[in-house]
């Protein structure tokens, strides 16, 4: 999955209208370029991209105070169902990475409250499967004729899954209790202007 593809689908949706600028700017605002790796030319890119695949559709043209003619994108209902798709995967899936995780986190108030939780409940599944097979290696492979500093990794990959329970736990509880404003709970963040 491209953490890209979600966000600059996301900003598209969000925005019900968006041109290039705009997707930079919003994505820039929220440091995506730091914690995804989204730099300019693959916003533009992605937005084409998107358009060919049919996820975007023109919506015309925008013509600033200052500078050239800006293509205009609104989302379609493939997009819908592709950005939909995209922020599944990355709040149930860690093997998505920590960018899609950002990605996803940044639209999870598009969706209600248990959708929400469930996925989340799906990642600590396999979170806690994965630290279970790390928490193997470190016990394993100093007696499998691996050098003793590779076992660093399991022990790297232990903690690191601990604390991506613990956060991922933390969050459904929050969920749970009511934090934030979901897509069951009235128009907040991440919901297209209507």
């Amino acid at each position: 999955m491209s953490a890209t593809r979600l966000l600059v689908l996301g900003v598209v949706r969000v925005r019900g209208e968006a041109h290039g600028y705009q997707v930079r700017r919003d994505l820039r605002s929220w440091a995506a370029d730091s914690w995804a790796n989204v730099q300019p030319g693959s916003v533009y890119h992605a937005l084409k991209k998107l358009a060919r695949d049919g996820l975007l559709t023109d919506a015309g043209t925008a013509e600033p105070a200052a500078g050239p003619e800006r293509a205009v994108y609104r989302i379609t209902p493939d997009g819908e169902t592709e950005f939909f798709a995209l922020l599944a995967e990355a709040l149930s899936r860690p093997d998505r990475g920590v960018d899609g995780l950002s990605a996803g986190v940044t639209f999870l108030t598009t969706l209600p409250r248990a959708d929400a939780v469930a996925l989340l409940n799906h990642r600590l599944v396999a979170l806690e499967g994965d630290l279970a097979s790390a928490k193997h290696m470190v016990d394993t492979w100093s007696t499998m004729g691996k050098p003793e500093h590779v076992t660093e990794l399991a022990r790297l990959w232990s903690i690191a899954g601990e604390g991506d329970i613990r956060w991922t736990r933390d969050l459904v509880a929050r969920l749970e209790d009511g934090a934030y404003v979901m897509a069951d709970d009235g128009a907040g963040f991440g919901h297209p202007p209507t």
